[in-house]
């Protein structure tokens, strides 16, 4: 079983890691010469200002009073500047979003993987490429960009990182900080030669990263007080720095002025996902070089965003993320960073038709140099006769269009030339896209045969080791060895073509995969073939049914993946089963708990997604009920401790069972308490943080201190795991390891009537049932065609798990109040952690109950879990097949979490199975007081 199950864990990891090799490798290719305008910059130096968090809608409103929220920046666009919205991608974090402004590149996937504040991959930037930087904010932003630069000219000032406290009375004292430092900075370098001529070159760039707006729509949501306040104080300070940059400067008309933002947030105050609160954010330009307001009468846009802000007749020039840093290089004159795919917006620019063409021009050939790199990089890993080049941008159609933009330009014809450099940026970046995914189908068929083979070796070990279909057949060792050596030279084949094409060592491991595995299939063709005519001899319409029910079931599951109230439809009818089984004949009164807990539990699935609307009093309800359940149950316990032999142990167990109450109550108060201070603005109570933190660490312990008897030990982890869930709860979803511990209680106890109804075995009792005296081998059972859908079970509860409280596979359901028990200081890791256990809690829950059900009906758990994994492997090939890397940005994330959810869940389960294992039938033992008769 160690090895198989070592294999399974090893497959499926090859096969999650595979999409990011397949959809989301990195697009960065080096070797490019930098390309430079070679006409005199219109501006000597650029202030960006960035404001973390500010959504387009946010800045761009009037107040209900009809004046604006920032009255400067509203100034500025109305008389002195351009504006319009910058359109982000996901996800909208702020590292990618900075990237994206300063790289001009969207950056892959895969470096989230390797942490937000280092350079995972080495990128240029505009500040690499001026001849000084200076950039004041946030530790987890201004670093990156510091360490990618070459040389020593970009220099950062930040604040500490415990500065970015989400229970802080006022986040805005971090743009503060920044605005303090900047004019403090200006006035230290009248009395310091050495930076005052240094500020006095060209192509200086000033960065201003502030944070405030992001931390306060964090802690407070968008539409708070605080976030509306800040926007006001980072207008003021906006005007004050400009007025401060302009003096310094005596006016004399060569400074450029960026003001955007790097994602927006939603309502509910998170971000990352590709609702448009997030992937909309303001961009204005003013100053050197920037076009003046442009009346219009009439322009079309598919929002009505226009006619709300009260800006229909100012031209509205919108732009995608990446191209602010070609835009940004050709204001200063320094060269386009090497790896941007952007496209440097002219209609901003106010100067010479002539300096516009030679830009664009200077744009297309740096996103050609891209082309070209990748171009060569594929030829030499592929053979000559396999390569297929990019059509529509051969090397003939290259020199072409560049012979024809000079010629334009010499001509004096900027329309026609700036018309053809957009054509030819177009095409390289559609053959860069090309080239980027040349070898995913080859990759995606490997997956895919390996995914078949391995489902299909699954299902044949369950029927040949856990079923009575077939008969044991002698080997025939002359056909096996023949086998083998087929299969090894297949294998041969493969790897010496991957070597020939020099491939990353990756490949061979995509590309080998199904051999073995193909191997061990074709191995058990006698048990195919004794499966088939044991197939044939059965009713031939039943067989069909089972198949279309199957089917049914695991569309169902993938469809609740989308849709989630496709698992309120499946509960409703989990609430019918027994009725259409006739199991309620026997068990009237059980058959009806579980209808209604069915139902009790297909409303979560209805209710809006967590995390929107805080509800505290909800979780004070919740940890007061279970309080009350907690009372009945010991009231019952009492009962049976006056009939008891052991005394002594049973009051011992009283004991461990007072102390899991205690602190449940424990934890009701401290979310009462936290969310009460940080509404006061009083930031979290030290107590209740160490409260916290010791009710995580001491539940397990609990745990494991009480008895193993089947009843008493899941109400122990009930009770021990809502102690920790109600500290990491906002709202209703408090409620929700209730309902399902209710309804995982009542499919135990069916479970046993299902098992008398279909005469399968006699009904041990539930009430002196122990964990630990269960594991005896020779009971166990063959499996039975009712197991099948025991497994389903388990799997649609997992996912009811899953789902029943939001929607785990995007990013921005997360709400960051979740964890404010435990800390307010930003810190990605430890949050991401916490919210990971949140989701947890109700999956340890389904898997004990699903141990309890597999030690009830005398079934090996290994002959459960594998038809588990088949049905979690069938979903997981429909979300393969799914995955995008094109169309909307929130369709392209929502499909990357669905498959890598699915391919966790089935890790998950694995790890799962042995955690319920351990918790169900360890036990801890308390020292004993020994006692002395004299």
């Amino acid at each position: 079983i160690p090895v198989f199950i070592l294999a399974g864990l090893l497959v499926h990891c090859v096969f999650l890691v595979s999409i990011f090799d397949i959809y989301f490798s990195s697009p960065l290719v080096h070797g490019m010469t930098p390309q430079q305008t070679p006409l005199p910059p219109p501006a000597k130096r650029l202030v960006l200002f960035v404001a973390d968090g500010l959504r387009a809608d946010s800045l761009y409103e009037l107040n209900s009073n009809g004046t604006p929220r920032a009255p400067y920046l509203r100034s500025i666009l109305e008389n002195n500047g351009s504006w319009g919205i910058s359109h982000t991608r996901v996800p909208t974090e702020s590292r990618p979003g900075h990237v994206a402004l300063i790289a001009g590149f969207y950056e892959d996937v895969s470096a989230v993987a390797k942490g937000w504040k280092e350079n995972p991959v080495e990128f240029d930037s505009v500040f690499n490429e001026s001849k000084y930087t200076w950039s004041w904010g946030s530790p987890d932003i201004l670093p990156m960009f510091a360490k990618g630069a070459t040389g020593d000219h970009v220099y950062t000032f930040c604040y500490a990182a415990e500065s970015e406290d989400f229970g802080a009375e006022d986040a805005a004292k971090l743009d503060k900080w920044v605005f303090d430092h900047v004019k403090s900075f200006f006035n230290s370098s009248r009395s310091n030669q050495t930076l005052f001529s240094a500020l006095n070159e060209e192509k200086v760039v000033l960065f201003l990263h502030l944070l405030g707006i992001d931390t306060n729509g964090h802690a407070h949501r968008p539409n708070s007080r605080e976030y509306q306040e800040n926007i006001k104080q980072v207008d003021e300070g906006v005007k004050e720095i400009a007025s401060l940059i302009d003096s310094f400067y005596g006016n004399d008309g060569k400074t450029a002025f960026i003001l955007t933002s790097d994602h927006g947030m939603t309502d509910w105050g998170s971000h990352g996902a590709g609702h448009p609160s997030e992937t909309l954010t303001p961009l204005i330009v003013w100053g050197a070089g920037i076009n003046y307001p442009q009346k219009v009468t009439s322009q079309f846009f598919e929002d009505n965003f226009l006619k709300e802000w009260k800006l229909e007749n100012l031209k509205r020039l919108d732009v995608n993320q990446a191209d602010i840093a070609p835009l940004m290089a050709s204001l200063i004159g320094v060269p386009f960073p090497l790896n941007s795919v952007g496209t440097l917006p002219l209609e901003y620019l106010n100067s010479s038709a002539h300096f516009k063409a030679e830009s664009m021009f200077t744009n297309a050939v740096q996103i050609l140099e891209q082309f070209k790199v990748k171009m060569s990089q594929k030829k030499e890993t592929t053979l000559s006769f396999l390569f297929t080049p990019f059509k529509p941008l051969s090397d003939s159609e290259q020199i072409n269009l560049l012979k024809k933009i000079r010629l334009y330009i010499q001509q004096q014809k900027y329309d026609e030339a700036v018309s053809q450099c957009k054509t030819l940026i177009n095409l390289a970046l559609e053959g860069l896209s090309y080239y980027h995914t040349y070898d995913r189908l080859f990759l995606g068929l490997s997956i895919a045969v390996g995914f078949v083979g391995w489902t299909t070796y699954v299902i044949l070990v369950i029927i040949k080791a856990h079923t009575n279909l077939t008969k044991t057949v002698p080997a025939n060792e002359k056909k096996s060895t023949v086998l083998f050596y087929g299969f090894a030279s297949a294998g041969m084949i493969i790897a010496f073509f991957l070597l020939i094409q020099t491939c990353p060592w990756t490949y061979y491991v995509y590309c080998l995969l199904p051999v073995p595995v193909w191997y061990a299939v074709v191995r058990e063709i006698p048990v195919i073939q004794d499966l088939a005519t044991n197939v044939l001899s059965l009713h031939i319409g039943q067989s069909i049914g089972f198949l279309l029910v199957c089917i049914l079931g695991i569309e169902i599951l993938v469809f609740s993946f989308f849709y989630r109230s496709a698992l309120t439809v499946g509960l409703l009818v989990f609430a019918g089963w027994p009725v259409i089984t006739q199991l309620w004949i026997q068990a009237k009164t059980r058959a009806l708990i579980w209808t209604l807990l069915c139902v009790l539990l297909a409303i979560f699935p209805l209710m809006p997604v967590v995390g929107r609307e805080p509800n505290i009093p909800l979780v004070i309800a919740a940890g007061l009920l279970t309080l009350l359940i907690s009372f009945f149950s010991l009231y019952k316990e009492l009962a049976s401790l006056c009939k008891s032999e052991n005394k002594y142990r049973d009051k011992e167990d009283l004991k461990v069972y007072f102390y899991q109450m205690f602190s449940v109550a424990l934890s009701t108060y401290v979310v009462s308490s936290t969310h009460d201070s940080l509404k006061n603005k009083q930031g979290l109570p030290v107590t209740n943080q160490i409260i916290s933190w010791m009710t995580l660490v001491s539940s397990p312990v609990l745990l494991l201190l009480s008895p193993t008897f089947l009843f008493q030990r899941l109400f122990s982890i009930l009770l021990s795991l809502m102690s920790t869930y109600l500290l990491l709860s906002t709202g209703y979803e408090a409620l929700f390891p209730l309902a399902l511990f209710g309804l995982m209680f009542a499919w135990i106890n069916m479970e046993q009537e299902a098992l008398q109804h279909y005469g399968l075995s006699h009904k041990p009792k539930l009430a002196v049932f122990n964990f630990t005296y269960a594991m005896d081998i020779s009971q166990f059972r063959q499996l039975h065609l009712d197991d099948v859908r025991r497994s389903f079970f388990f799997v649609f509860f997992i996912v009811t798990a899953f789902f029943g409280t939001g929607n785990i596979a995007s990013i921005n359901s997360f709400d960051p109040a979740s964890v404010y028990c435990f800390l307010t200081v930003f810190s990605p890791f430890t949050m991401g952690g916490l919210l990971l256990l949140k989701v947890a809690i109700p999956f340890v829950l389904v898997s004990c109950a699903f141990e309890a059900v597999q030690v009830t009906t005398q079934l090996s758990s290994k002959s459960l879990f594998l038809i588990v994994l088949v049905i979690s492997d069938v979903m997981a090939l429909h979300f393969f097949f799914l995955v995008k890397d094109y169309g909307s940005w929130l369709d392209i994330g929502t499909s990357i979490s669905h498959y890598v959810l699915v391919m966790s869940l089935t890790i998950f389960m694995m790890v799962m199975n042995g955690l319920a294992q351990l918790l169900t039938t360890r036990r801890l033992g308390l020292p004993r007081r020994t006692k002395h008769h004299s």
